[in-house]
């Protein structure tokens, strides 16, 4: 009889692909993305995997540490060179890397900006460390005392967090209308009670995130420089 006669059986399918905390975590992001926050918790989560909620304790051991390991996987998009000699230009770059890492993950943003609140820094997840210790080796290498990089990246930081609320709120709520004031739906606002925001309609609706972000980093970066540039003061005797 001919090999061909008595066919080799079909390999097993349906088998499910073992799981590992990356796979867990990208899941999680997944779920984020497509519904927010409030949908992410095990038992949701162990349904998109297709196994049972228990068997995810293992990669994390509570919602809790799947929100840390979500932001970790989100921060971890972004690419960060602390040898640069350029800081200038790695803080440009980082703040357009990090708007466009929002506006992909736009859920995500509120547990970036609130989540650390309620974390001591020294217990939050290394992942959400790692820019802060990245950038304060950048500044630190460009000649910022340490103390005054660790100020830098403040207010960088809080710039950059208000720049993408900011814009994230920008909300157009019929893309299609020409008209400036009803694609914004500021129509619905009173006229004698907010005369100033219905007048400024157009620029309100011509809004770009980009150059807006540009433009703040601009200024930013320069009173930064100026800064570093600056004699050292004396010591008081």
């Amino acid at each position: 009889m001919s090999p061909e006669a008595n066919p080799a059986p079909p390999a097993a399918t349906g088998k499910k692909k073992r799981l590992s905390r990356e796979i867990v975590l990208s899941a999680a992001l997944a779920l984020v993305d497509a519904e927010g926050l409030d949908a992410l918790t095990m038992r949701r989560l162990g349904q998109e995997l297709g196994r049972d909620p228990m068997g995810l304790y293992r990669y994390a051991e509570n919602r809790a540490a799947l929100l840390d390991g979500v932001s970790e996987l989100v921060l971890n998009e972004l690419a960060i060179f602390p040898d640069d000699p350029d800081w200038q230009a790695q803080l440009r770059r980082i703040a357009h890397d990090l708007r466009l890492l929002a506006l992909r993950h736009p859920n995500v943003v509120p547990l970036l900006v609130t989540r650390p609140l309620s974390t001591p820094l020294g217990l939050r997840p290394l992942g959400t460390l790692r820019p802060l210790e990245q950038i304060l080796s950048l500044l630190i290498d460009a000649g910022f005392a340490p103390t005054d990089a660790l100020h830098v990246y403040r207010a960088y930081y809080g710039f950059l967090y208000g720049h993408i609320l900011n814009e994230l709120q920008e909300f157009i709520v019929d893309p299609d209308e020409n008209e400036a004031l009803l694609r914004l739906g500021l129509h619905r606002l009173p006229p004698k009670d907010f005369p100033h925001l219905r007048a400024l309609a157009p620029v309100l609706a011509d809004y770009d995130g980009m150059a807006e972000l540009d433009e703040g980093i601009t200024i930013l970066l320069s009173g930064l420089a100026a800064r570093l540039s600056l004699p050292e003061a004396p010591a008081k005797l």
